[in-house]
């Protein structure tokens, strides 16, 4: 069955690497331990988490007691944020098929599609990373182990 709102398998894992993150309260996660709790390769994460340090939203550093923490504070990066980064910009007013012409002079899906967009961006705008992880609290996959303070690394 097609399904009528998908999400690249990029975007996942960046939602879920980023939510992963925020529920280590600023302590570095490693892409091992993100990949191990996702599902995900290594090689393809490591490919989603540096467009998110060079985009801004997060923080990386090297060496055995490194990994990934957020370079904002968790209420201060929604989800929209994240799909920007990976996604580009939402458009809201391109017909949902993509045609650039349309022989009707109103849609014939009713306006739906664009309805559906509307509310995921509104959706995805209005989560921060903050809310999602203090609902999550504690349902994390990440194995227990000694995390390191970003602060500490210096």
């Amino acid at each position: 069955m097609a399904e009528i709102v998908a999400v690249s398998e990029m975007l996942s894992l960046a939602l879920h690497s980023m939510v992963l993150i925020a529920l280590q309260d600023q302590e570095y996660i490693n892409a091992k331990e993100i990949a191990a709790a996702t599902g995900a390769s290594e090689a393809h994460l490591a490919k989603v988490l540096q467009r998110l340090v060079k985009a801004g939203l997060l923080h990386s550093t090297r060496g055995p007691k490194g990994g990934f923490a957020l370079a904002k504070p968790a209420d201060e990066l929604t989800l929209l944020d994240v799909y920007e980064v990976i996604e580009g910009q939402m458009h809201q007013e391109q017909c949902p098929t993509g045609r650039a012409v349309c022989p009707f002079a109103s849609c014939i899906l009713g306006g739906v599609p664009e309805r559906f967009n509307q509310e995921f961006t509104d959706y995805l705008g209005s989560k921060t990373l903050g809310d999602i992880s203090f609902r999550l609290k504690g349902q994390s996959k990440i194995p227990s182990g000694t995390k390191y303070q970003k602060g500490a690394l210096h």
